[in-house]
C-alpha cells in the first residue's frame, strides 16, 4: 500500500511526486496514462507542433462551437511523462499579481504574495536573480539561445507603435513587449519530467507506472450501511486502472491526488460518481456525491492569426535541414532551439483596466492550423490573444467509460465583450506588422488575404479562424461557493482523502501561458499535502 497515489505525471503531478518523496518515509505511486518521454522530438524545442496528434498527445476535439461558425476545434494535451510541459511551446509566464490576488479574495493563501515563494522555489533562472526570481530550483528558465533576426525587428515595430519594451515578463514591469523566457536547459526542452521527476526516479519510495489508464477513483462509504453515500463518510481509498489490458487496483493509505489536467480531472471525478447528479444518472453512473461544479467553469485563451508573407529567406519556415539538425544534435544550438513564438507582449485595451486583457505571440514563420499546414515560402505570424475571457465552457461525459473522450465545449467568444476585445487585438496585431520596421521584410497579406477595415469584417474573420491556445483551466475550481469543487487546501468538497492539484483548480484563468502557474500549483499543493502528513 502507498501513502499517496498521484493520477497524472503532468506539469503538476511530476512536481508533487518529487516534493512528496523528498521525505523517505512517504511512499508514492505515480500513474501516467501515456508512455515514457523518450522521443527526441520532445527534446527539440522547435519540433513541438510535430508532437501534435501523435502517441504523446491526447488529441482532443471540441464539440461544434456555436460562436465560431460551429467549427470543431483541436485541443492537444500531453499524454506522456511531463504531460503538456513535454509538448508545449515552453513559454514561461507566471501571469500578473492581480490574477492571484483575485483568487485570494475567496481562497486563503492564494494571493500573489502567498504563491510567489512557490514560483521561486521551482525556478532556476539563468538570467535574473532578484526578489522575484529563484535561482536554485529544479526548473531551468532561460533566455532563448538564437532568437531570429525578425524577432528583434518585431520589438522595433512595437516601439514604433509606442509600446514599452520589457526584458522580464515575470518582473516588476511585465506590461509591454519583449522576448519570452522559456523552460529550456542548454538548448533542450526542460519539462517537469526532466526537471522534477527524473531526479526523483531513483528514490525507493517512488514508483512510476506508465501506460496506466486510471478508470475510477475508489470511494469507500465507511458506514457501509447505505447505497447512497453520505458525503461526510465518503473517503477515497484507491484507484482502478488498466495496464496492458488488465484491470489493476492500488490502495492509498492517506490520499488520492488527481493531477490529470483540466479535461481529464473532471472526467475522472464524474466517472467515479462525483459531479452533477442529473448528468451522472443520465450516464448510468452511481452517484457518490453531488458536486455540480465538476466540469464547469472551463476557460482558455483565444487566439487568431494575423499573417504576412515575408520577402526574405530568413524565417524559421525552412529550418528542418540536416545541417540544422546536426547543429542541434552536436551543440544544442541553431534555429531548432527556437520556441517559434519567440516574442510577444501584454496590452490593456482600456486605461481603467488593472492589468492587460490582451497578449500577443510573434513567430518568424508561417504558423497556421496548429502547424499542420505549411505554406511554401516565408512568413511572419502574429497572434492576438484574449487572456481574460468572460465566456465559460464545460466538460461533460460522452459515456460512462474512461476510454471514450469527454465532450469539450469551450464556448469561447460567446460573450460580446470577448469579441470586442479580440477585434481590438486584431487591429493592434496588424498595426505592429504594418509598421515601418517591417517594410523591408513584409510583402503581402496572407491571413487574412486582404486588409480588413470594419469591425464586421474582423468579427467574421474571428469566427472563421479563432482557435484555443492550449490553456484549458478551471473545471475543478477552488472556492467555497456551490459551484466550487475544491477548497483552498485543494481538498474535494465532501470527500475525504481526495485532492485535485493541477490547472483545473484555477477559479479564473491567469494572464499568460499557463504552464508556470501549473508548476506553482504543484509546488504549493505538495506543501498542503505535507501539512496533513
Amino acid at each position: 500500500m502507498f501513502d499517496y497515489i498521484i493520477i497524472g505525471a503532468g506539469s503538476a503531478g511530476c512536481v508533487l511526486a518529487n516534493r512528496l518523496t523528498e521525505n523517505p518515509k512517504i511512499k508514492v505511486l505515480l500513474l501516467e496514462a501515456g508512455g515514457p518521454d523518450k522521443s527526441m522530438k520532445i527534446s527539440i524545442p522547435a519540433a513541438f507542433s510535430n508532437l501534435f496528434k501523435t502517441e504523446v498527445d491526447w488529441a482532443y476535439e471540441t464539440v461544434p462551437q456555436k460562436p465560431l461558425n460551429n467549427r470543431k476545434l483541436f485541443v492537444p494535451r500531453g499524454k506522456t511523462l511531463g504531460g503538456s510541459s513535454s509538448i508545449n511551446a515552453m513559454i514561461y509566464i507566471r501571469g500578473f499579481p492581480q490574477d492571484y490576488d483575485e483568487w485570494g479574495k475567496e481562497n486563503s493563501g492564494w494571493k500573489f504574495e502567498d504563491v510567489l515563494p512557490y514560483f521561486k522555489k521551482s525556478e532556476s533562472n539563468q538570467v535574473f536573480s532578484n526578489e522575484l526570481h529563484g535561482v536554485d530550483g529544479p526548473m531551468w528558465v532561460s533566455n532563448q539561445i538564437n532568437p531570429n533576426k525578425l524577432t528583434n525587428i518585431y520589438l522595433k515595430a512595437a516601439q514604433e507603435c509606442s509600446y514599452h519594451i520589457t526584458d522580464d515578463f515575470n518582473g516588476n514591469n511585465p506590461q509591454g513587449f519583449g522576448i519570452f523566457q522559456c523552460t529550456q536547459k542548454n538548448g533542450k526542452r526542460h519539462s517537469t519530467a526532466r526537471a522534477f521527476l527524473l531526479p526523483a526516479m531513483k528514490r525507493p519510495n517512488l514508483k512510476v507506472i506508465t501506460n496506466a489508464l486510471v478508470t475510477k477513483i475508489i470511494i469507500e462509504n465507511r458506514a457501509n450501511v447505505s447505497d447512497t453515500f453520505e458525503p461526510a463518510r465518503a473517503k477515497a481509498i484507491g484507484v482502478e486502472f488498466k495496464l496492458n489490458g488488465e484491470r489493476k487496483v492500488e490502495k492509498a493509505k492517506h490520499e488520492v491526488i488527481l493531477s490529470s489536467g483540466a479535461i481529464n480531472s473532471p472526467q475522472l471525478l464524474m466517472l467515479s460518481g462525483i459531479g452533477d447528479v442529473e448528468h451522472l444518472k443520465e450516464k448510468g453512473i452511481k452517484v457518490v456525491h453531488h458536486l455540480p461544479g465538476v466540469g464547469q467553469n472551463l476557460q482558455d485563451h483565444a487566439v487568431i492569426p494575423v499573417i504576412y508573407s515575408c520577402g526574405k529567406n530568413i524565417t524559421l519556415d525552412t529550418i528542418e535541414t540536416p545541417l540544422n539538425f546536426l547543429k542541434w544534435l552536436l551543440f544544442k544550438k541553431g534555429p531548432l532551439t527556437s520556441i517559434l513564438a519567440e516574442a510577444g507582449g501584454f496590452v490593456k485595451t482600456r486605461p481603467d483596466l488593472s492589468a492587460p486583457d490582451l497578449q500577443f505571440h510573434f513567430g518568424p514563420a508561417y504558423f497556421l492550423d496548429h502547424g499542420f499546414v505549411r505554406p511554401k515560402g516565408n512568413g511572419i505570424s502574429h497572434g492576438p490573444i484574449l487572456i481574460k475571457p468572460k465566456s465559460r465552457g464545460e466538460i461533460k461525459l460522452s459515456s460512462n467509460s474512461q476510454e471514450d473522450y469527454p465532450l469539450i465545449d469551450q464556448n469561447m467568444l460567446a460573450e460580446e465583450e470577448d469579441r470586442q476585445t479580440l477585434i481590438k487585438g486584431f487591429r493592434i496585431a496588424d498595426k505592429i506588422l504594418s509598421a515601418f520596421a517591417f517594410d523591408l521584410y513584409r510583402t503581402k497579406n496572407f491571413m487574412p488575404e486582404r486588409k480588413l477595415n470594419s469591425d464586421e469584417e474582423i468579427s467574421a474573420y474571428i469566427r472563421e479562424t479563432c482557435e484555443y491556445l492550449y490553456h484549458p483551466v478551471g473545471t475543478c475550481k477552488m472556492g467555497s461557493d456551490e459551484m466550487a469543487v475544491v477548497d483552498h487546501q485543494l481538498k474535494v468538497h465532501g470527500i475525504e482523502g481526495l485532492r485535485v492539484v493541477d490547472a483545473s483548480i484555477m477559479p479564473s484563468i491567469t494572464r499568460g501561458n499557463t504552464n508556470a502557474p501549473s508548476i506553482m500549483i504543484g509546488e504549493k499543493g505538495a506543501d498542503l499535502v505535507k501539512e496533513n502528513w
